[in-house]
C-alpha cells in the first residue's frame, strides 16, 4: 500500500515505526512517496489511522482532539486477568447419600472422586466430621481456572451432631486468619486465596422443609461465607412437591433470620432478557437439582440422565430440574459477583474484628504498663534472644536485592 503523506515533506521522511518495513519509492512525475510493509498484526487496543493501521505520526485532528487512549483500559485489565488465571473455591455441605460429589462433577465435567472410599453404617456412626480438599485446573477457551473443592465428609452422619458444623465454620475461619497474615506480611507479590467463596448447603428432600440441623448450620455459617441452598435428589419429587418444598424452605429461611446469598439487584439499563434471567435465579431458591455422570439416549439424543421404568429424567432439561439455572448463576454469571462478596463483605467483617481486637489487647498492654510506672512496681524486663537469620531478616533482604538492582539501574539511566 503506497500513500502519499500528507503531514511530512518528501525531504524529511518519517523514523521507522516498530513493526513496519519503510522504503522510499519515486514514482515518477509524483515524486517520493512513503512505503510501509506491515510485518506483525495490528493490536486491538490501539487505535487505528485512517489508512487501517497504526500509526503514530498520523492522527487526523478530529481524533487528536477526542481521543486520549483510556477507552483501552478494559482490554488492558482483560489481558491481564486473563494472563493470571483466576480462583475459585466452591464448599459442598449435607448429609452422605444427597449427591454432593455426583453434582459436582455434573457441574464442572470432571470426576474429582476417584480414589473415594465409601464407608458402611458402623463406620459413618463414628466418623467425625473431616475436610477434604480437591482441587484442579480447568482451561476453556484460554481462560485458566484453578478450581478448589472443599468437601465435608460425615456431616451429619452421627447419632450425636451437637456442634458437628464447628470444623466447618473453623475452617472458613483458618482460610480468612492466612490470607490476612499474607496480607500483612512483607511478601504479598503472590498472595494465594484460599478463601471459600460459595458454600452449596444440600437439603433433604424427605420431610418437611428444614430439620434442626439446617437451621443450626447455616445460622453458624452466614456470617462467613455465601450460602446456597440446594433441593437434593428432585427426582425423588412430583413437580408439585418441588414447589411446595420450595415455598416452605424459603419461609422457613426468612423466619429463622438466615442469611443466604443474596443476588444483586439489576441495574435499570439493563436489557429485559438479563432481568428475565435474573427473576427465574431468584425464584429458584433453593434450586432442585439432579446429578448424573451417566449418558443415556433420549428420542434419537445422548443425553446426560437417570433412566427409569417409568422414563428419562434429563440433567439438563429445564423442565426437569434447576441444574442448568444452577450451573449458569455458579460459572456464568454470578461467579465474580460471589468472589467480590466474600472480598467485601465476609472477609472485610473478620479483618475488622481482627484489628478490633489487635487495638484492645493495645490499649490493655498500655493501661497495664501505665499501672506499673505509677506504682513504682519494677517488674523484670524478658529477654528475648539474638537470632541472626529469622524469617522476616530473610524477607527484608530479599526485597532489598530485589529492589536495589532496578533503583541503581535507573539512577545511572537519569545521569
Amino acid at each position: 500500500i503506497m500513500q502519499q503523506d500528507p503531514h511530512h515533506s518528501g525531504d524529511h521522511p518519517r523514523p521507522p515505526l516498530g513493526g513496519y518495513e519503510h522504503r522510499r519509492l519515486h514514482l515518477g512525475g509524483c515524486g517520493m512517496v512513503d512505503h510501509y510493509d506491515m510485518q506483525s498484526p495490528l493490536s486491538p487496543t490501539r487505535p487505528k489511522s485512517p489508512w487501517g493501521r497504526f500509526d503514530p505520526y498520523d492522527f487526523p485532528e478530529d481524533q487528536d482532539k477526542d481521543y486520549v487512549g483510556f477507552a483501552t483500559l478494559p482490554n488492558q485489565v482483560h489481558r491481564k486477568s486473563v494472563k493470571k488465571g483466576f480462583d475459585f473455591t466452591l464448599m459442598v455441605a449435607g448429609e452422605s447419600g444427597l449427591g454432593k460429589s455426583t453434582l459436582v462433577n455434573s457441574l464442572f465435567l470432571t470426576d474429582l472422586y476417584k480414589d473415594r472410599k465409601l464407608l458402611n453404617a458402623e463406620e459413618r456412626i463414628t466418623q467425625t466430621v473431616e475436610i477434604t480438599k480437591h482441587t484442579v485446573d480447568i482451561e476453556e477457551k484460554g481462560v485458566k481456572l484453578k478450581l478448589t473443592i472443599v468437601d465435608t465428609p460425615g456431616f451429619g452422619d452421627a447419632v450425636n451432631n451437637t456442634e458437628c458444623w464447628k470444623s466447618v465454620a473453623d475452617y472458613i475461619d483458618q482460610q480468612f486468619e492466612q490470607y490476612f497474615r499474607d496480607e500483612s506480611g512483607l511478601n504479598r507479590k503472590n498472595i494465594q486465596d484460599n478463601r471459600v467463596h460459595c458454600c452449596l448447603y444440600f437439603i433433604s428432600p424427605f420431610g418437611h422443609g428444614l430439620r434442626p440441623l439446617d437451621v443450626e448450620f447455616m445460622k453458624a455459617l452466614h456470617e462467613k461465607v455465601n450460602i446456597v441452598p440446594i433441593l437434593a435428589k428432585a427426582d425423588t419429587l412430583t413437580p408439585t412437591e418441588v414447589k411446595k418444598k420450595k415455598f416452605k424452605i424459603r419461609e422457613e429461611i426468612q423466619q429463622y433470620g438466615i442469611k443466604i446469598y443474596q443476588f444483586p439487584d439489576c441495574d435499570s439499563d439493563e436489557d429485559e432478557d438479563f432481568k428475565q434471567q435474573d427473576q427465574e435465579l431468584k425464584d429458584s431458591i433453593p434450586f432442585a437439582v439432579i446429578g448424573s455422570n451417566t449418558v443415556v439416549e433420549a428420542k434419537g439424543k445422548r443425553v446426560r440422565g437417570r433412566l427409569y421404568p417409568w422414563g428419562i429424567v434429563e440433567v439438563e432439561n429445564s423442565a426437569h430440574c434447576d441444574f442448568v439455572k444452577l450451573r449458569n448463576m455458579l460459572v456464568r454469571t454470578h461467579m465474580q459477583d460471589l468472589k467480590d462478596v466474600t472480598r467485601e463483605t465476609h472477609y472485610e467483617n473478620y479483618r475488622a474484628h481482627c484489628i478490633q481486637s489487635m487495638t484492645r489487647m493495645v490499649v490493655k498492654e498500655r493501661n497495664r504498663n501505665k499501672l506499673t510506672r505509677e506504682s513504682g512496681t519494677d517488674f523484670p524486663i524478658p529477654v528475648i534472644p539474638s537470632t541472626t537469620d529469622t524469617e522476616t531478616e530473610k524477607l527484608i533482604r530479599e526485597k532489598d536485592e530485589e529492589f536495589f538492582p532496578h533503583f541503581w539501574y535507573v539512577t545511572l539511566s537519569i545521569v
